[in-house]
């Protein structure tokens, strides 16, 4: 036979005030995920860019081909005459935690020939 007492319920009462904050870290870990992928689409981007440029291509449209449709939007190229810069901003909830999480990645094709 079970005695009932002041502890029914209270698994109840700690899962629902621990719901919070499962939420905040999985949404942190989601976030800093995102922010690792752009770091290496950022990469793979500006690699892409410095190759063009040694072949001669357009570097701007080399960069944008190389990342995932998702992503092209959020990308920014610069080329400064052999040097070719790329920012990418992951995905997040709030644009300024984008921002702050932005991944930049340079290429350099060398010397003029």
């Amino acid at each position: 036979m079970r005695v009932r007492g002041a502890q029914d319920g209270q698994a109840s009462v700690e899962l629902v005030a621990l719901a919070p904050l499962l939420v905040v870290i999985v949404l942190a870990v989601a976030q800093l995920l995102a922010a690792g992928a752009a770091s290496v689409l950022a990469d793979h981007a500006a690699e892409a860019a410095g190759i063009a440029l040694l072949q001669g291509g357009d570097p701007v449209a080399a960069a944008r081909a190389a990342v995932p449709g998702w992503s092209r939007s959020r990308i920014a190229v610069e080329v400064h005459g052999r040097h070719v810069r790329v920012r990418l901003r992951p995905p997040a909830p709030v644009a300024a935690l984008g921002s702050l999480l932005e991944a930049q990645r340079d290429a350099d094709a060398g010397p003029a020939p």
